[in-house]
């Protein structure tokens, strides 16, 4: 493969995607694609995301954009993408978005080509750290910053003044994997402006979204600049980060322990100074970035369904009753609380697309010729919006959606928030138990109102988020109540970490 792949994915002497579909004329497209332009009537470059899912529900479950003189093929039918699932015949294809993160993080976990060894060695390496046992130890710093947020909140509601949730998910996402992987307080509650380091991320998703749609990257000469300002600080402040770490010795054996001192379990090879710096702005970029944007949509919805919430905070109060702070197990028993948590991931997933290339030449759903190397974007929130899958409400939102024995019925590979195979996020279940803790926390502890004029935009900056999202808040006493009695485990795909990809 590294012999033959050049840097888009394709084949050596593939001068475009089009090569590697040989019947790409049966693919759909927009109608009145103008010639050099492509298909941009009607197209916002600010959400591209968006307009794909417009497209999509006109032009069926496979269909081609073309953006200048690039072309981007789309599926997102429930079948071919279980089609595009099987590990034997495809396999992440670092797609155009992606790859215009390789300047800040290289050959990181989520920015590595196939071939590249740095990804296995990573991988392999780092796996442990989101082990049962790896993510119990974790859970007492989840709690601590969530303790910070809640302040931060009661200090708002003292005040009369509404929260900033997309702003403030961020603070605490960003605290949490700092915390827990990198034993470092970014003292983001602290501020009244979002910290640099948030700040330099933020510059970079945009100037990798904004490369997307810029048919001559000459034109964005001042935005280079800064974007090259904003690689250097994330680089500077985690050289900070892993020098502190050298100086003073291990920490509690967290995430930054295990790429400094922990040998490849097979090989004895090590990650070195430059692939740390690569990994650790990754997970701090990926970490918190993607579950921020899942939190803030649970609480928007949340916050427009009472009696959705109502239900939760039932769940709540019976399952941890008037304990202070829940153990690490407690979590998982809000299964309701998971259920929102899924059914907002499925209407909005903040990674809302992941790439697939051919390994070898096949033909996809039995009717679509790729050459090897040929590539598509799943539509992940068109995915979940299948009528086939979801119903013809699929617009709606209905956690019940994720009660186990729907979940039973439905064809796997349905529900792919987290990309699929060998190269799903490795933080999953992380991510997970985070969300769903702060979203039991927050639901104990607050009521939520929302400004009845406010309309669902979403930012879209490589990931989504909820834009100018601000609640209400009212505080709730805690009532003293019974344990539950034992409800059926939540039905899910396993995560990638303990052995089997879904």
């Amino acid at each position: 493969m590294a012999e033959t792949m050049t840097g888009t994915g394709l084949p050596k002497g593939f001068r475009s995607a089009e090569q590697g579909w040989p019947e790409l004329f049966r693919i759909p497209h927009p109608p009145h694609r103008l010639p050099l332009l492509g298909d941009v009537l009607g197209a916002n470059r600010r959400t591209p995301l968006q307009d794909s899912l417009r497209f999509a529900r006109e032009l069926g479950p496979i269909f081609r954009r073309r953006a200048f003189d690039k072309e981007f093929v789309f599926v997102w039918g429930a079948g071919l993408a279980a089609d595009m699932a099987d590990e034997a015949r495809f396999a992440k294809h670092v797609g155009l978005g992606i790859a215009n993160l390789r300047p800040v993080v290289g050959d990181g976990l989520f920015t590595a080509y196939n071939h590249e060894p740095n990804w296995q060695l990573a991988h392999d390496v780092l796996a442990p750290g989101f082990s049962r046992e790896a993510m119990a130890g974790y859970h007492t710093m989840m709690l601590a910053v969530a303790d910070r947020l809640m302040d931060h909140w009661d200090r708002a509601l003292s005040a009369g003044r509404t929260v900033d949730v997309p702003g403030d998910m961020t603070k605490l996402t960003l605290e949490t994997i700092a915390r827990t992987g990198f034993g470092h307080d970014f003292g983001s509650f602290e501020r009244a402006r979002p910290h640099p380091f948030v700040s330099a991320m933020v510059g970079t998703l945009t100037y990798a979204q904004r490369l997307n749609t810029m048919p001559v990257p000459f034109l964005l000469r001042g935005a280079a600049r800064r974007n090259r300002a904003d690689i250097a600080y994330l680089d500077r402040t985690v050289d900070e980060l892993v020098r502190a770490r050298r100086a003073n010795g291990p920490g509690d054996g967290d995430l930054l322990d295990r790429m400094l001192e922990t040998a490849h379990p097979e090989t004895g090879e090590r990650l070195s100074a430059q692939n740390v710096r690569r990994q650790v702005i990754t997970f701090l970029v990926a970490g918190h970035e993607t579950t921020s944007g899942a939190l803030s949509f649970a609480l928007h919805y949340l916050s427009r369904h009472p009696d959705v919430a109502a239900r939760a905070r039932a769940e709540v109060d019976l399952v941890w009753g008037d304990t202070e702070a829940p153990g690490y197990d407690q979590v998982a028993r809000l299964r309701y609380v998971r259920r929102v948590l899924d059914e907002s991931l499925r209407l909005w997933p903040t990674a809302p697309a992941f790439a697939r290339e051919a390994r070898e030449d096949t033909v996809l759903g039995g009717d679509h010729p790729m050459r090897r190397g040929a590539w598509a974007l799943v539509l992940t929130a068109m995915l979940h919006r299948d009528p086939e899958v979801w119903g013809a409400d699929a617009e709606r939102f209905d956690p019940d959606r994720f009660d186990p024995k729907a979940v039973r019925t439905r064809a796997p590979h349905t529900f792919k928030p987290f990309g699929t195979g060998a190269r799903a996020c490795i933080g999953r279940q992380f991510a997970l138990h985070e969300a769903t803790l702060v979203l039991g926390l927050l639901l104990r502890r607050y009521e939520f109102t929302s400004d009845p004029a406010y309309r669902l935009r979403v930012t879209e900056r490589l990931t989504l988020m909820p834009e100018g999202l601000r609640l209400g808040l009212e505080r709730r006493h805690v009532p003293t109540t019974q344990r539950p009695a034992a409800e059926e485990p939540h039905s899910e795909p396993r995560c990638p970490v303990h052995g089997t990809a879904d």
